[in-house]
């Protein structure tokens, strides 16, 4: 109980920090908010299952043009796009784990990596339609989620917030549930969880499809919020993000991609504002990071001082 009492706390709080934000920092939670769901549903598959993905950009830009472009070339309306977003990077997960998950390893990173760069030259060809680098910009009557306008600060941060309160909750239930278990299993000993009775492709399947929901929901989500949808969603750097935010925040941990998100957020932001090579201050801080805290921030936190924390 005090498991979930501790998460809705978090939301509170994060719906208390909705209402009193200014609005540069209003635009900056919501946007943090649906790289964390992003970051949830990889870290479902790299921190409590093992798999070490370099594909889900393409997963995050299926949802995010399985958004845009029925909202904006058929005229349909937020909800519908976003439940195809949803449904677009699910089935775009599940069919490139039917291929990808015949290998393991750095094998496995490797041909998830040539998928998403595929995805990624696939949106810059048809680029008539998908607008490229250019991008797709949509429109305000395309962003009306029931009642709400998404163009409005407001409006925008209580959807973001709604989306990842659902994605956290989903996310925490299933790690609690017996699936979860198995799922930390494959992490831990995939030899010995054959030997159990599970089939390792299967249960690896079934979670990359959830992570892929995961991201084109997220993927929908920036698109609907923010009025964009582009090529650069879909290049390598949205493969990496949401694993570094795992790696910050604390992969195997419900809070960890939230906390990595707006960590790693901010932390671009100050160090963007004092000086052009502020990779330079992101990369500092985290070989700091791996050397004094390596199981991510709350992983440190779960080992000293909240054991309990899934």
């Amino acid at each position: 109980m005090k498991v979930w009492l501790f998460h809705l706390a978090v939301l509170v709080a994060l719906a208390v920090l909705a209402l009193i934000l200014p609005a540069y920092h209003a635009n900056n939670l919501a946007r943090i908010l649906m790289l964390a769901v992003f970051a949830t549903g990889y870290n479902l598959a790299f921190g409590y299952t093992g798999m070490l993905s370099l594909g889900h950009a393409l997963f995050f830009a299926a949802g995010m043009y399985g958004a845009a472009l029925p909202v904006s070339l058929w005229g349909l309306g937020a909800l519908p796009g976003l439940a195809l977003g949803l449904l677009a990077g699910g089935a775009v997960a599940a069919a490139v784990g039917l291929l990808a998950l015949r290998t393991a390893g750095v094998s496995f990173m490797i041909v998830t990596l040539m998928f998403a760069q595929a995805g990624y030259l696939t949106v810059i060809y048809f680029n008539q339609t998908t607008g490229g680098d250019q991008g797709i910009v949509l429109s305000g009557a395309g962003r009306m989620l029931a009642g709400l306008d998404m163009t409005q600060d407001g409006p925008r941060l209580m959807v973001a917030l709604g989306l990842y309160a659902a994605g956290l909750l989903a996310a925490l239930a299933l790690v609690q549930s017996r699936f979860g278990r198995v799922m930390l299993a494959m992490r831990e000993n995939e030899e010995r969880s054959r030997m159990l009775g599970y089939d390792p492709f299967r249960v690896k399947l079934a979670v990359l499809a959830i992570s892929g929901l995961y991201a084109g929901v997220a993927g929908a989500g920036y698109a609907l919020l923010f009025g964009y949808a582009g090529a650069g969603f879909a290049g390598v750097q949205y493969s990496i993000l949401p694993m570094l935010y795992s790696l910050m925040g604390g992969a195997g941990t419900v809070l960890g991609p939230l906390i990595g998100a707006g960590a790693m957020f901010y932390l671009i932001d100050i160090a963007s504002g004092l000086t052009t090579a502020y990779l330079m201050g992101v990369g500092i801080a985290l070989v700091v990071l791996v050397l004094f805290a390596p199981r991510g921030i709350l992983g440190w936190v779960r080992e000293r001082v909240l054991p309990w924390l899934p």
